[in-house]
């Protein structure tokens, strides 16, 4: 957007495309609503509508995905070695110039990368993860109250036609710390993977192997074939400790901590800010106010009772088993599992007005009355 505006736009990357990525794979309604405002659709996609949960005891309930008046019903599955080699070809396309380096930092002059240059520009836009080097030299970010996760995935040879999310008890009634989950994968093969807090981030790798047996015991998965490209990832959620924005510097994506606290999904909210960070840059002479102001009014409300909510149950197997298990015994009604779909994808701002949005608005206040003390620690959380 930025070079399509007239910016002179560098754009750093330390890796060499196409490269993979450990995630999901999976782009929630909003982040297709911006591909097809921004005309882009990375070759090879599979088109998703509903969601399918397993709860703890091998039962079965199905999301379907809303239909909105800014977001359509559907979730698009796609690699990130092909959908990061497509945005980056189309900003190259658009005027952009590549620099293959690692930023090592930020000084006075500008970006210092990893090849000895500096780069000065107006503007920093700091979209490098979890991580964010830009966002640490910028004074962005409060290392000591940053809720995290870590996640590991592989492909499977076995396809898949639904997205599964999947609420695993290794021991009954105590669940595991986060969720796992089956996609759709490239060349039809199974995206699978598992994510939990960071409090038990070894758990992920260590019991994979078990999760994919439980998935073949339920009748989930069938293939038998080892693992593949496993690879694992941090993720930094719910906004908490950081600073969207100052002066000349903005954080896209999951350098600002915006990763769905509920569910892990980072590519919709890595899309959307990346767009108004655009906008900001190019509309006004502050963009960093403009595009702070835009992130508080679009995100803290569901980030701050997502993030509550994580903090409320987490290290709890035992409250999260209870949790899931009531989840998905209320799902087994039409209106509660478009209600829920809606509220635990973020998708209650632009939802049509019925019964699934009652439920999803009833649910957002409710956590937040039920996290009330999380929340005041989620504002805390910001820096000044």
């Amino acid at each position: 957007m930025l070079a399509r505006g007239g910016a002179r736009v560098a754009l750093v990357d330390k890796a060499t495309f196409p490269r993979d990525k450990a995630c999901g794979d999976l782009i929630g309604p909003r982040g297709v609503a911006v591909l097809a405002d921004l005309a882009l659709r990375p070759p090879g996609t599979i088109v998703c509508r509903d969601m399918v949960v397993v709860g703890p005891t091998g039962r079965i309930v199905r999301l379907p995905c809303p239909t909105g008046t800014s977001y359509p019903p559907t979730i698009l599955a796609v690699p990130r070695t092909v959908f990061d080699a497509h945005m980056r070809e189309a900003a190259l396309d658009a005027g952009a110039e590549p620099v293959d380096a690692r930023a090592r930092g930020l000084d006075d002059r500008g970006v210092l990368l990893s090849n000895g240059l500096v780069i000065e520009g107006d503007v920093v836009v700091g979209a490098d993860g979890a991580g964010s080097v830009v966002a640490r030299d910028a004074g962005l970010v409060d290392q000591r109250v940053v809720l995290r996760a870590f996640a590991v995935r592989a492909y499977l040879s076995e396809p898949v036609k639904e997205p599964h999310i999947v609420f695993w008890e290794p021991a009954r009634r105590r669940a595991f710390p986060g969720y796992g989950w089956l996609f759709p994968g490239p060349d039809g093969r199974a995206n699978v993977g598992l994510g939990a807090t960071a409090a038990a981030s070894a758990r992920p790798a260590r019991e994979l192997a078990s999760f994919l047996e439980y998935l073949r015991r339920i009748g989930v998965l069938c293939s038998r074939d080892a693992p593949e490209a496993v690879s694992g990832g941090w993720l930094k959620m719910g906004m908490i400790g950081t600073v969207p924005a100052r002066d000349g510097v903005l954080l896209a994506g999951d350098a600002a901590g915006l990763v769905n606290p509920l569910q892990g999904e980072g590519i919709s909210e890595a899309l959307a800010s990346g767009r108004a960070a655009a906008e900001a840059i190019l509309g006004t002479s502050d963009p960093a106010s403009r595009y702070a102001h835009w992130i508080a009014e679009t995100y803290t409300p569901f980030q701050s009772v997502g993030a509550a909510m994580q903090r409320l149950v987490s290290g709890r197997p035992r409250a999260i088993a209870a949790l899931s298990r009531a989840l998905v015994a209320a799902g087994r009604s039409r209106a509660v599992a478009a209600g829920w779909s809606m509220f635990w994808n973020d998708l209650i701002d632009g939802a049509l007005p019925g019964t699934p949005r009652r439920f999803a608005d009833l649910a957002l206040r409710t956590s937040g009355v039920v996290a009330r003390r999380e929340r005041r620690w989620f504002m805390r959380g910001a820096l000044p």
